[in-house]
């Protein structure tokens, strides 16, 4: 048994360390992709730019690498085999020759059969080697084959821009100088497929570059579009569906869902207000009756419950018409807030104001005042102070409302956004209410693109922030 556990014992723990591993290897792989993604542009124009400049990048970069390592190297070392070569016939030459019959048929030679300029010089010492340049394929060339095919000591200038090279070889009893044109050695024409590669390249990404802005343009427009409908503005002037097939398919369906919506909604706006005609009709029908049937002190309790239920059907209708369309226009914030103090003061509370930014927004003007109304109306039912501050910056307006009252506990505060939720320990029943307030609020900040939200607040109280774009 034990031997046989062994063998099982080992399998486990090498299988273990290979999901560690693959493991190890994944979380890499997703963190490299997630640090990838954080420095890549956001937006679609840059993305497609890098999707159409890094191919032509990488393709270039792989042409130039292939050429530069099968051509250009190539060439230079047979041109400099080539040269080399000639060196060598001219140094056989030279030591074969008398000097009194041969020297100036060599020069005579080499300069018309071999087109190299050599001179015979007396057995001085060769130059110090100069400085080696670090990247020169002409002298590692140029030196490796006069090492393999003369093998003498010799020095080589193919440093600076002249078109002609210096080589010295010595001799036995004498210095070879040789001068040789750089085009003889070394492919020179380099350049010229480098400046038509990019030349081209340039030229394509010229025209790409537009056509790709073209393309992308009706998406953003299709997508202010969008962003204006949820914000509860009206289609952005001159939309209509442009560009490829599929952004124009995108286009017309999101025109198509636009209407819909707006018909849905104004067809139930419609009727809740018939609904709403009929019910007070026979509210009003009831209040008549009870009046004539019993008397006032009985009729009291049943007349309250008529006017709950008459507060309760105009808060749903209100409800109901926060999503009808309304024009965007400008709102006055400190003139709001003067409104609001004033009521302060007729209600007998302690109101604060705060303003930070333009007074002035772009929003539905009924619809944000009701939302606002609603807010701190809440605060004014429950509390003995409120102080609000609004900070507009960057496009975004946020309102916060803080109240020393009772409060929402934590986990109610989505609870209470819900129509008709009541807290019965938070709030007073007595107060009135149909629960639809914190509702039609949220509702219209969430039609403007924004958010109702619920916290503590420094005041000891509820501390309520609305954010919309503005």
């Amino acid at each position: 048994m034990a031997s046989t556990d062994i063998p099982a014992s080992r399998d486990k723990a090498r299988s273990e360390q290979r999901a560690r591993l693959l493991g190890a290897a994944r979380s890499g792989w997703r963190q490299f992709w997630r640090t990838v993604s954080h420095f890549m542009p956001k937006r679609l124009y840059a993305r497609s730019l890098i999707i159409v400049i890094a191919p032509v990048i990488l393709l270039q970069s792989v042409i130039a690498f292939v050429f530069m390592e099968r051509h250009w190297q190539t060439v230079t070392q047979r041109l400099s085999e080539a040269v080399t070569r000639d060196i060598a016939a001219i140094i056989d030459m030279v030591e074969t020759w008398p000097e009194d019959e041969g020297y100036q048929n060599v020069i005579r030679i080499a300069q018309e059969r071999m087109a190299l300029k050599i001179d015979i010089l007396p057995p001085d010492p060769l130059p110090a080697p100069g400085p080696k340049p670090f990247f020169s394929l002409l002298d590692q060339t140029l030196s490796s084959e006069i090492t393999r095919q003369i093998n003498r000591p010799f020095w080589v200038d193919t440093v600076g821009n002249s078109k002609i090279i210096e080589i010295r070889i010595r001799l036995q009893d004498k210095v070879l100088r040789v001068f040789a044109r750089r085009s003889q050695a070394y492919a020179s024409n380099t350049h010229i497929f480098l400046i038509w590669m990019v030349g081209t390249s340039i030229v394509l990404l010229m025209i790409a570059i537009p056509f790709l802005r073209n393309q992308i343009r009706p998406i953003l427009r299709l997508a202010e579009a969008a962003e204006s409908f949820g914000k509860g503005q009206p289609m952005p002037e001159g939309f209509r569906p442009r560009g490829a097939e599929e952004v124009r398919r995108a286009g017309t369906a999101f025109i198509q869902m636009r209407e819909r919506i707006e018909r849905q909604i104004e067809q139930r706006t419609a009727m809740l207000t018939g609904v709403s005609h009929d019910l007070r009709t026979i509210l009003t029908r009831f209040k008549l009756q009870l009046a004539i049937a019993l008397p006032p002190k009985e009729a009291e309790a049943l007349n309250q419950d008529i006017a709950d239920m008459q507060s309760m059907l105009e808060d749903y209708l209100a409800f109901a018409r926060a999503e009808s369309l309304e024009d965007t226009g400008r709102f006055d914030l400190a003139a709001y807030f003067d409104r609001m103090k004033e009521e302060a003061r007729l209600r007998r509370r302690n109101l604060t104001t705060q303003l930070e930014g333009e007074a002035e927004v772009q929003v539905r003007p009924n619809a944000f005042s009701r939302l606002l109304g609603n807010m701190i109306g809440n605060a004014f039912r429950y509390a003995r102070s409120v102080a609000v501050s609004a900070t507009h910056r960057g496009g975004m307006l946020t309102v916060t409302i803080d109240d020393d009252g009772p409060g929402i506990p934590p986990d109610m505060r989505e609870e209470v956004f819900k129509p008709f939720v009541r807290l019965d320990l938070a709030r007073n029943q007595d107060e009135g209410g149909t629960g639809l307030g914190l509702a039609i609020a949220r509702d219209i900040a969430r039609s403007h693109g924004g958010d109702v939200s619920l916290g503590e607040s420094p005041l000891g109280g509820l501390r309520a922030v609305v954010t919309v774009p503005a």
